[in-house]
């Protein structure tokens, strides 16, 4: 009656060891350790950076404890550990000298750091610690309001500057004027035909805007304006495009797990653990790449590249190459009129990058390309101060307002690039509306305090459960010291940042998890004082208060999930933690705990007595 078979214990060893590798990690403590990253955003962080890094260290004689690659794509970064600070130093300065070719214009910052020093072997299985967030570790906090009025009118200045530039010298669509009034643009016309022309033409140029006729004394007018959908769509875009070109900033301050996210419609929440410098954050954070598309001086041979054979309207560059390339001086065009970039596929299936301009991009482009088919034309990120030559591919025929750049040779390469072209600059101005400094000596306080609580309330919960319940307390609290090892586990294998409102679900987690148990045991006393024998009181116990504690349960859940769906910052940090913390308290409670009691009590056949406290039946009392 109480016995699990022999797959159920297997299962309940395999979830305790589980358990208590994931766990592992987060008791080693932390090694002085340097995290190498990049400022360009023409550099990327690969498994040649880590293996440079290596061959640095070795060549200045320095010992490391390891240099693992992090991360992925754009967030990665390689660390190299250390046994003491002072070994940590002399590194940081020997990095700094054989990466880096200027110590004005650093290609890699190299950023004193403190890592936990997990095993290798842990790390290989993905055994990590949990990340602290910014009240546990210290750190700047920034919330930064996207400005949806400037994004708006940069839109519409856009639509007016196309709609001039699509009808300009059409003469079968022949406009007697346009203007802006408000959010939409009018254009006049002198009869209906020109109208429904204009109207059409504009129509299969973009499925952005919308149209609505109207005349009044002034005559006939077409009233264009961009359609609601596309509106919200553009200002989603320049939040997602402001998140990733801060993702890529956050980059320079060596932060380990920066938090970037969206906040509400038009927010963005910046946290950066570690960093105390807040003007540096605020530098790092504003600054400014621009984009500029140039043509390839033809007239210089390819070969020949000099300071005397340059003319004074061009310049000398290094391409992506690494060979040099002669571009004139004057500009065609800058990132700021491009609305869109995405990877994709030209006509051939080969990788292209896809550009939008806006209306006077497009004019531009038009007018520049027009007379230059065949040749071939530069994109240059400038980046405090220096040029990087991206790439410079042939023009192939006159472009317009969309058009792609290939010759890409991979896909990766042309997302890179079109990553590059959305995120050269902020898409859309921000302002910082709220600012706070975490100290590291608050943060060890909280850490202290959050521990503190968790352990004392643990030791007053298993006190009270052995004291009024004797074995089956006992049990109880071996199912709630599992439930806090699957949380645990489960937190540091899904990398979920830790943060006080984490640790408060944690506490409600351990404190949800007994109330199980109380229920089960309540249970089976009322089955012993209706006189079922002991091991018939057991499996009804458990059975019976099985549906009880799956409605407790579920009906908590249901209000995690909301707070998960609904919440934001810490508020969603407590539902996550909230929400494992529920599913593995009834694994726990019901499973583990049924498990222990019937490997106790299950060998017996005839079991007389149960060591489960005072059982009050009427007018007796007695302890079974």
């Amino acid at each position: 009656m109480n016995r699990y078979p022999v797959w159920k214990y297997i299962l309940i060893v395999i979830a305790l060891l589980f358990g208590a590798l994931y766990t592992a990690p987060n008791y080693f403590v932390e090694s002085p350790a340097l995290q190498v990253t990049t400022g360009s955003s023409t550099l990327k962080i690969t498994r040649n950076t880590a293996d440079q890094v290596e061959a640095a260290l070795a060549a200045a004689g320095i010992k490391s404890d390891g240099v693992s690659l992090d991360g992925n794509g754009n967030t990665s970064s390689v660390r190299a550990r250390f046994t003491t600070t002072d070994i940590q130093l002399k590194a940081k300065d020997a990095l700094e000298k054989a990466l880096n070719r200027s110590a004005a214009e650093p290609d890699y910052i190299v950023t004193v750091n403190l890592v936990k020093n997990t095993p290798k072997w842990m790390q290989a299985i993905n055994a990590l610690p949990m990340n602290l967030g910014l009240d546990l570790r210290g750190g700047v906090h920034f919330l930064m309001q996207v400005d949806v009025a400037a994004t708006t009118e940069t839109k519409i200045k856009g639509i007016q500057s196309s709609v001039r530039s699509q009808l300009r010298d059409k003469d079968d669509a022949r406009h007697t004027g346009i203007e802006r009034v408000g959010q939409t643009i009018e254009v006049r016309f002198a009869d209906a035909g020109n109208r429904t022309r204009a109207r059409q033409l504009l129509a299969r140029e973009s499925n952005d805007l919308q149209f609505a006729d109207t005349s009044d004394a002034s005559g006939l007018k077409l009233v264009v304006s961009l359609k609601p959908e596309a509106l919200q769509t553009t200002i989603e875009e320049g939040v997602k495009q402001n998140i990733s070109t801060l993702s890529k900033r956050v980059n320079e301050l060596g932060v380990s797990e920066p938090i970037i996210q969206q906040q509400g419609r038009d927010r963005i929440v910046v946290q950066l653990p570690g960093v105390q410098d807040v003007a540096r954050a605020k530098a790092i954070i504003g600054r400014t790449a621009t984009l500029e598309m140039r043509m390839v001086d033809d007239t210089v041979v390819p070969g020949m590249e000099s300071a005397a054979s340059i003319p004074l309207t061009s310049e000398l560059f290094t391409d992506d190459t690494g060979r040099p390339i002669v571009l004139l001086k004057d500009v065609i065009l800058t990132g700021d009129y491009i609305s869109s970039a995405i990877g994709t596929n030209d006509q051939n299936n080969q990788p292209a990058v896809g550009l939008d301009l806006n209306g006077d991009g497009g004019r531009k482009m038009r007018e520049a390309t027009r007379d230059r088919v065949g040749k071939r034309m530069a994109i240059l990120l400038k980046e405090k101060g220096k040029y990087t030559v991206l790439s410079a591919p042939t023009i192939n025929s006159e472009l317009g307002s969309r058009f792609q750049i290939t010759g890409m040779g991979t896909l990766e390469k042309a997302n890179d690039l079109a990553l590059l072209l959305r995120s050269g600059a902020l898409s859309a101005p921000m302002e910082i509306i709220e600012e706070r400094v975490i100290g590291p000596q608050l943060g060890a306080e909280n850490i202290a305090k959050g521990l503190y609580s968790t352990v004392y309330g643990f030791a007053a919960i298993a006190v009270f459960m052995i004291l009024y319940y004797h074995m089956f307390g006992f049990f109880s609290v071996i199912a709630l010291a599992s439930n806090l090892l699957f949380l645990l586990a489960i937190l540091s294998c899904l990398q979920v940042t830790l943060t006080l409102p984490g640790i408060a679900a944690i506490a409600l987690a351990l404190g949800m998890a007994i109330d199980a148990n109380v229920l089960i045991n309540e249970r089976i006393r009322e089955e012993l004082r209706a006189g079922e024998p002991p091991q018939k009181a057991i499996a009804a116990g458990f059975d019976r208060a099985w549906a009880t504690i799956l409605d407790s349960n579920v009906t908590t859940l249901i209000v995690g999930i909301a707070l998960l769906v609904f919440g934001s910052g810490p508020v969603r940090g407590f539902a996550v933690v909230h929400c494992l913390g529920i599913l593995t308290s009834m694994f726990s409670s019901v499973f583990v705990s049924r498990g222990v009691v019937n490997l106790w009590y299950g060998r017996t056949k005839k079991l007389n007595k149960v060591s489960i406290g005072t059982v009050w039946t009427p007018g007796l009392s007695v302890t079974k």
